[in-house]
């Protein structure tokens, strides 16, 4: 997660990581006990962990982190065309370490490191959700991440930075149904999350993320679907983790929200859910100005209700489907409705990221943005 968190590389990888070391399928039970055995911290020797608060320098925090065993490059945004036409993009590259020291093997496709890319398109006026996936090992060229200059690739998947410091970047994807060509230019600094971008999910030392979002991105260029290409203009989101250890016990999903106000403010909150269904005390969010100044929110400076729900069909799955979102010391309250219901990301491992519309109390226009819920669907 989606932004999202150390957790998500975790979740989408393991089914990968088991089939990849067990040569076979595994069954949904065996499945979910390594995930939640994963979650829990699995193996942290020999990896560096988010321990402290560290200085953040640029282009090089674009760059990888390979001293930590899975980190994430996340980008979404909400695209129009100049007659008004919606669409909502994910483009997200995960890293995850095998093992903490490179293989002891002179073949060039030996590596320690395996990469996950998901590419996803929401076509509000058509009312279809399209997705797309890469997974590849980190050897001859088929995927990997530099810093100078920076780029983080999957196949002929990539975000890329055009310049020494790293911006603007190019985004290009592109699957059998949809392809989208972007560049993203920052309208605003950096927003360090947590403590000086140390993001803390649980209680024990360790059990944090290294983590940095570019809340607002001026965004450019075009969108293909069925042959068609569509010019395109908008608002993207770019956040960025790094980590070593994982969820605590108790914390079974979390959701997710990354919104751009019109009124050139953004809010990012995550709701970390815990097995009784209330919220975990580590759940932790931003408000970030127009100017770029930003202020941490804690659980009990946000009131988050759901208004709808909306089951899945092919997953089981219900997922909350509408919210209102109020914080008072802010002057803010807000609508937050999915741009369209099906947004479930169905392939190795299921979960839901969406474009949302935002309006206020009398339903006037108020921006829109990403949410991601993880944890509902079944093993």
């Amino acid at each position: 997660m989606a932004r999202a968190f150390i957790a998500a590389v975790a979740l989408l990888t393991a089914a990968v990581l088991l089939w990849q070391w067990t040569g076979s399928r595994t069954s949904a039970h065996a499945t979910n006990t390594a995930v939640v055995k994963l979650l829990s911290g699995g193996e942290t020797a020999g990896y560096a962990q988010a321990l402290r608060p560290r200085t953040f320098t640029f282009p090089a925090d674009f760059g990888p982190h390979n001293d930590f065993r899975q980190e994430w490059w996340y980008y979404t945004g909400n695209l129009d065309t100049a007659d008004g036409r919606h669409f909502g993009y994910e483009l997200t590259f995960f890293r995850f370490a095998l093992a903490p020291s490179a293989p002891q093997r002179s073949s060039a496709w030996a590596t320690r490191q395996i990469y996950l890319a998901h590419f996803a398109i929401t076509d509000v006026q058509a009312q279809k959700y399209h997705q797309n996936e890469r997974l590849d090992r980190a050897a001859v060229g088929l995927a990997g991440a530099h810093s100078s200059p920076y780029r983080v690739w999957a196949e002929d998947w990539s975000a890329a930075g055009g310049s020494r410091r790293g911006l603007p970047m190019h985004l290009q994807a592109a699957g059998a149904d949809v392809a989208l060509d972007l560049q993203l230019d920052s309208l605003k600094p950096v927003v360090l999350q947590g403590d000086r971008g140390l993001s803390q999910k649980g209680s024990q030392p360790g059990n944090a993320s290294y983590y940095y979002s570019l809340t607002r991105l001026a965004s450019r260029g075009s969108v293909r679907i069925a042959g068609l290409t569509y010019a395109v203009t908008g608002l993207s989101w770019m956040d960025r983790e790094w980590s070593t250890s994982a969820l605590e016990a108790g914390q079974i999903g979390w959701d997710w929200f990354a919104l751009q106000l019109s009124d050139g403010r953004e809010l990012m909150y995550y709701r970390l859910r815990r097995k009784d269904g209330g919220p975990d005390p580590h759940s932790q969010g931003v408000i970030v100005d127009q100017h770029g100044g930003w202020q941490t929110l804690s659980p009990d400076q946000i009131k988050i209700t759901v208004r709808d729900h909306w089951h899945s069909a092919q997953s089981g799955a219900i997922y909350p489907a509408a919210w209102t979102l109020d914080v008072p010391g802010q002057g803010l309250w807000l609508q937050v409705t999915p741009y369209l219901a099906d947004q479930e990301w169905s392939d190795r491992l299921r979960y839901w990221e969406g474009a949302v519309r935002l309006e206020d109390r009398n339903h006037r226009p108020m921006g829109s943005g990403y949410v991601e819920l993880v944890g509902y669907a079944p093993p």
